[in-house]
């Protein structure tokens, strides 16, 4: 009865919120495709706003109460202001299952939503019927920020997940999932212990995150710290992400996508891909990966695709002034990712440039390029790459292994220094 309670109160919610101005799916407004409406009013964003505090609105700040019903009140009363509005979550512990932030908003100005608290997941996977735990959705300008953390409670319910043997599996809750919000900027807060991604953004456009911190055990399955699918215009700076999968990962139909200063480790690497186990995906373009660490990672820098894939693309990538400290694969692509399947990836990688890496591995093939045999790479540059082999086993044999580069149906052109080699 409470769960029958509960959908009741998010399809009045939702109704509601339906009858407000519309916002196109997906449209990124005319005039903002190059750069972000929020700018224009971040400065001033909390100074004039009408401030609605979730604890007004009957929330309870002692980590058992459930507080879905008064979040998305004091979400329904900000999004229908029509004056700059600003949702708070103030400091102490708040529960809550699935919700969802839905609009479009009346106001013209972003909505902020502060975070100060920490909010918890509950438990039972039974509350949520769809894949995501927090939901903003049909939102155009959005700022999330504030101190706080958002805790997924992930142990609970990671034991659940077979996704490591089961490539058809269906993946727990994401923490917080942007769906067609566009102009949106998320900054301060931390996100832990995901039961799956920890962030998801799709279908969405120009939107900036910084300054987050993500954190979950190494052995966490498909904790992914922020992904991103078919959405455009993605700028990812300054953030600290230590998961147990990729710590950022590009899916289908991702493009314009910016990621610098970020400090990855544990973690998968940064990754694009998986890309094409799905039919009809979306091409994948102008990713640049710069500044960045990463330290004890499975990989560094990686493009994956699934062999037997339906055609697509990824091109026009760039990696760039990468430090890997003690990383199993600093340099790959595996075109032949998850399967022993026979039939080659369709999924042409062309256009990919790596400049300025450095640091150690520990793996002596410290690059490796395994393309398809079908639709080869093209256009892969490597310059000044400068690799030290860096064994953890104290067997004199590894530790005297030779750093070597590895490459299948790919022709390399090189510049600068070469450590290991470049491939012929």
């Amino acid at each position: 009865m409470a769960i029958a309670g509960r959908c009741k109160v998010k399809t009045v919610v939702l109704l509601g919120l339906a009858l407000l101005s519309f916002v196109a799916e997906g449209a990124v407004p005319e005039g903002r495709r190059h750069g972000f409406r929020v700018r224009r009013n971040l400065a001033d964003a909390d100074a004039d706003a009408t401030v609605f505090d979730v604890m007004t609105y009957g929330a309870k700040a002692d980590g058992k109460t459930d507080n879905f019903e008064p979040f998305v009140k004091a979400w329904k009363a900000a999004c229908s202001a029509s004056a700059p509005a600003t949702l708070v979550i103030p400091r102490g512990t708040y529960l809550t299952g699935q919700v969802v932030f839905q609009g479009p908003c009346k106001s013209s100005n972003p909505i902020t939503v502060k975070i100060e608290g920490t909010i918890k997941a509950t438990t039972d996977i039974s509350e949520y019927p769809t894949a995501e735990w927090i939901l903003f959705e049909l939102i155009d300008g959005l700022i999330i920020t504030g101190s706080g953390t958002i805790d997924g409670q992930g142990a609970s319910v990671w034991g659940y997940n077979d996704c490591s043997h089961n490539s058809g599996c269906q993946l727990l809750p994401v923490s917080i999932k942007f769906h067609r919000v566009n102009n949106s900027v998320v900054n301060g807060i931390s996100s832990v212990n995901a039961k799956s991604f920890h962030m998801f953004i799709t279908r969405s456009a120009n939107i900036t995150v910084h300054d987050l911190n993500i954190t979950a055990p190494a052995k966490s399955p498909n904790t992914d710290g922020i992904h991103i699918g078919s959405s455009s215009f993605v700028n990812i700076t300054n953030s600290n992400i230590g998961t147990g999968d990729d710590c950022i990962s590009i899916g289908q139909g991702a493009t314009n996508i910016s990621i610098s200063s970020v400090f990855c480790g544990p973690g998968h690497g940064i990754s694009i891909g998986s890309l094409g186990k799905y039919k009809d995906e979306e091409d994948v373009s102008g990713i640049v990966v710069k500044n960045c660490t990463l330290s004890n990672t499975t990989n560094g820098v990686r493009i994956k695709t699934w062999p037997g894939s339906p055609p697509s693309q990824a091109s026009s990538i760039t990696f760039q002034d990468i430090v890997m400290d003690m990383v199993q694969n600093p340099i790959i692509i595996d075109q032949n990712y998850g399967s022993h399947k026979s039939a080659p990836s369709r999924v042409k990688v062309s256009d990919v440039h790596y400049k300025n890496i450095r640091g150690t591995s520990k793996s002596p093939v410290a690059v490796s390029l395994s393309c398809s045999s079908e639709v080869p790479c093209q256009g892969v540059q490597l310059v000044d790459i400068d690799l030290a082999y860096k064994s953890v086993r104290k067997s004199k044999r590894m530790q005297n292994s030779t750093l070597s580069a590895s490459c299948l149906n790919v022709k390399v052109t090189s510049g600068g220094k070469q450590n290991p080699p470049a491939c012929p």
